[in-house]
């Protein structure tokens, strides 16, 4: 029985409480698990100690039984210091989507041009008067 800890929701429309459990992989979000092993409010402020509660012991437990946490707990009990903290990789996340590296081009192509007639009238002139020293 392959074994995982995560989340259960609960509360209400928009109000959720989540307790942390110990349940089988193949059992729904929500139904039914073998124990809970704290709970996660994520309404409070992020400083708080009543936002995520668990029961060390029994976290080691399971984890020493070889269940898995998902990855928001995973988070939570490196946060903790239970576990060691994991090297992840998204390598995508801060790409931009298509239409800002679209508007990224036309906004360099649009400086790219007021920088050309910035400094095309201003050598002219110069080359103007350089021709009119010369012939003088």
């Amino acid at each position: 029985m392959a074994m995982k800890i995560r989340l259960a929701r609960g509360g209400s429309k928009k109000r959720p409480h989540y307790s942390i459990v110990a349940a089988d992989s193949r059992m729904p979000r929500d139904g039914r698990f073998a124990e809970k092993l704290g709970t996660y409010n994520p309404l409070l402020a992020k400083d708080s100690e009543d936002r995520v509660k668990m029961n060390m012991e029994r976290v080691q437990y399971w984890l020493d039984q070889g269940a898995q946490p998902t990855d928001r707990v995973s988070r939570m009990l490196e946060a903790a210091g239970v576990i060691a903290k994991k090297e992840r990789s998204n390598p995508k996340k801060a790409e931009p989507g298509a239409q800002a590296k679209k508007r990224a081009e036309e906004k360099a192509a649009k400086i790219a041009a007021a920088e050309e007639a910035k400094n095309a009238p201003a050598e002219a002139p110069a080359e103007e008067a350089a021709a009119e020293e010369t012939a003088e």
